[in-house]
């Protein structure tokens, strides 16, 4: 079900096992087990979330519970209330007060493929 946004919604009653793939923005209130791929899209994780998943997207916010690694060629956000127990890799990283966050991060060039920065460098 799209919102007003024109992003896809899981509702909190819901719970997925397995992979999840996508092409358009995806807020999550419900539980996922698994991986979560949004290569080109946005990936929000809701209050209410409970995340057992490895999650790879554009741009990550979260506000739930998130266990499992996150990777970003964007932004990741951890708002406020939010756990995370996991590595993040992304190109930026916002953590506001209140979030908890154990984990390793590497904020150097986010999921992009290490073989164009090296190509770069030779040049």
């Amino acid at each position: 079900m799209a919102t007003d946004n024109g992003a896809a919604r899981i509702g909190k009653s819901v719970v997925i096992r397995g992979e999840v793939k996508g092409g358009e923005d995806l807020i999550v209130d419900g539980r996922i087990e698994g991986t979560v791929t949004l290569t080109e899209s946005r990936l929000t994780i809701g209050p209410n979330a409970n995340i057992a998943a490895d999650l790879t997207a554009r741009d990550v916010l979260i506000q739930g519970n998130v266990q499992g690694n996150i990777v970003a060629t964007g932004r990741v956000e951890l708002r406020a209330g939010s756990v995370v127990e996991g590595d993040v890799r992304a190109l930026r990283l916002a953590i506001e007060d209140n979030a908890v966050f154990r984990g390793k991060v590497d904020l150097t060039q986010g999921a992009k493929a290490p073989d164009a920065a090296s190509a770069g460098a030779k040049a």
